[in-house]
């Protein structure tokens, strides 16, 4: 039976590069996720963008002496190249900044005002003096009333994880030029999150049982104290709230960011000339959403979106289906870099653009796919990724790959080998091989992406003690028949695999379906287009899958099949234990280092 998965991944706010720990959190996750259900011919909507609309933006255009436009469009154009070259197979990668998004964001902010979600209200907000405006929350930082960090932002404190209001930070001074604001009185829309209580405690309290723990309690923990809270903002850079008087402000970007992901569904409807097929992910009873996420925005995407949905369910549809609610929300943790918490200031960081320059993006996926924080904060160490490269990818799995297929097409013409009775230990191998696709599939079900494939691996492993035992190189001077059955066996788990370990091994699971002389493509490709709009042009990333469906399941390579020249499937870090070394101590020296 098929199912129909709606993949949400965060968006990243578009002022610097992605991090490995914006990979970690959300991307490759959601990417594995979904990349699996298409393998297993589910149909599968995966959608992000930059967010062009936060402070942050601001802030670091402010900085730069840029616009805001200017940094985000810079900053959208590296995502797409990035995310592109690393594998990450959204359906669409669009940002807020679009007709689109803010025709569906001042949509739903109509719709909650009409059906009574939001009212006005005179706020007290701190405003500069010296700069002659108010101050949004990302530019002013104070001490934490919580845990008392001195660095503590107008909107969340990094460090205890806290939401604030910019009016509880003690000492609150100005980013821009240190100056301590003053309060004055400014009037905004409020979310009435206080009316959608008794909703939310329903969805929270059953059908959960398949949440992480973490994600679960947090939510829970925070919906009998909700109170209203605004999404409008002082700031003239975002979408503008279509309401009159208000033409100075803009809508909040925690209201308007997650709407990003219907607003993604609906313009992908639109680009492949299909308007109303988002429906069948967003009105489809029967359909699932997965909100891949850190765990810093668990509450915006359990709480808020789910109320921001609540209240304008049946928009866009007849109103007889509710619109579906996230049904999971797999957050992870954090990733630390060497043992120390990512800092942008610090230059605490791996950055993605960076390391892609020198390691394969299998490489770097599976390093991280190897530390994944999806229980409790992990550490990427280069050590551990220089090990991870060279015993399990090269040694384990690359090498099993990489001799078998030259053996074969050196000693049986360059084909898969025709067997003769396959014995026990053949037959158990192989089975073992197909049984991986329930166990895997189901490990991948559940999110659970680590023991996945560390399950796979395991089949690597048992593949390559398999090998050891029936050593077809020396059996092939005394039985060719029996030399001939080994490696058929082992080209068939081989293939199997391929697909068992394609989810987070994309690029290199690609070359080996052609080394197995396999036609056309395993995957496809991630392709940069442009849209047009009405008054804008924008770059997208987007992703042809039709291709994909069904290869879930046990390959059939058959003898006889012509196999083509390998390459090896990755590269060796280093030739000895003292260059492996040399590595790793020129990456940590980049850790830090002052950069232009």
């Amino acid at each position: 039976m098929t199912d129909t998965i709606h993949v949400s991944v965060a968006w990243p706010y578009a002022n610097g590069d992605l991090h490995v720990g914006h990979l970690a959190g959300a991307y490759l996750p959601a990417d594995m996720f979904a990349r699996y259900h298409r393998l297993k011919g589910n149909r599968v909507l995966m959608v992000s963008g930059s967010d062009a609309h936060g402070t942050p933006i601001s802030v670091e255009a402010d900085r730069r002496g840029v616009s805001a436009a200017e940094l985000f469009q810079h900053y959208h154009r590296r995502f797409l190249e990035t995310q592109r070259a690393v594998g990450i197979s959204y359906d669409l990668f669009t940002h807020t900044d679009t007709e689109n998004h803010a025709r569906v964001s001042q949509d739903i902010f109509r719709t909650l005002n009409e059906r009574g979600y939001l009212y006005r209200e005179t706020q007290r907000q701190l405003y500069s003096e010296t700069e002659g405006r108010f101050l949004p929350d990302r530019y002013v930082e104070g001490e934490c009333p919580v845990c008392h960090f001195q660095g503590a932002r107008g909107d969340q404190c990094d460090n205890c994880g806290s939401l604030l209001d910019a009016l509880e930070l003690i000492n609150p001074r100005s980013k821009t030029d240190g100056s301590t604001p003053v309060v004055r009185e400014t009037e905004h829309y409020f979310l009435n999150l206080a009316a959608f209580i008794p909703a939310l405690r329903e969805y929270l309290a059953t059908g959960k049982e398949h949440w992480r723990t973490s994600v679960l309690n947090v939510s829970r923990s925070k919906v009998d104290d909700l109170r209203g809270r605004p999404i409008t903002r002082d700031i003239d850079w975002g979408i503008p709230v279509p309401v009159d008087g208000f033409e100075g402000k803009r809508l909040y970007v925690w209201f308007e960011a997650v709407i990003g992901y219907l607003s993604a569904s609906i313009e992908w409807a639109h680009n492949i000339g299909q308007p109303d097929a988002w429906k069948d992910w967003w009105y489809n009873p029967a359909a699932r959403i997965y909100n891949f996420i850190g765990k810093d925005n668990i509450e915006f995407h359990t709480i808020i979106w789910p109320a921001e949905l609540i209240g304008i369910s049946g928009l866009y549809d007849d109103g007889s289906r509710p619109i579906n609610l996230p049904y999971d929300v797999p957050a992870n943790e954090f990733m630390n870099i060497e043992g120390r918490k990512f800092s942008k200031s610090r230059n605490w960081a791996v950055w993605v653009p960076d390391i892609l320059e020198r390691y394969d993006p299998d490489a770097i996926r599976y390093a991280i796919l190897a530390a994944l924080p999806e229980s409790k904060d992990s550490d990427w160490s280069w050590a551990e990724f220089v090990a991870a490269n060279n015993n399990e990818l090269v040694g384990a799995w690359g090498n099993l790959v990489h001799r078998m297929l030259t053996f074969a097409r050196k000693n049986f013409e360059g084909r898969v080998p025709e067997p003769g009775p396959l014995n026990g230990d053949d037959q158990g191998i192989l089975l073992r091989s197909e049984n991986a696709f329930e166990t895997v599939g189901n490990l991948l079900s559940a999110v659970k992406l680590r023991a996945a494939a560390e399950e796979a691996m395991n089949v690597v492993r048992e593949a390559n003690a398999y090998l050891d035992r029936r050593a077809p190189w020396k059996r092939i001077k005394e039985d060719r028949a029996d030399a001939a059955t080994a490696v058929y066996t082992v080209l068939r788990v081989i293939d199997n695999l391929k697909v068992l370990l394609a989810p987070f091994l994309p690029f290199s699971a690609e070359r080996l379906h052609g080394y197995l002389g396999y036609e056309g493509q395993l995957f496809g490709d991630q392709v940069i287009r442009r849209y047009d709009e009405a008054t804008r042009t924008h770059e997208a990333l987007t992703y042809d899958a039709t291709k994909v469906s069904g290869r879930w399941q046990p390959g059939e390579l058959p003898a006889g099949q012509a196999l083509r020249e390998p390459a090896p499937l990755f590269k060796k870090l280093g030739a000895t234990p003292a260059e492996e070394a040399a590595i790793i101590e020129a990456e940590r020296a980049r850790l830090g280092a002052e950069v232009s």
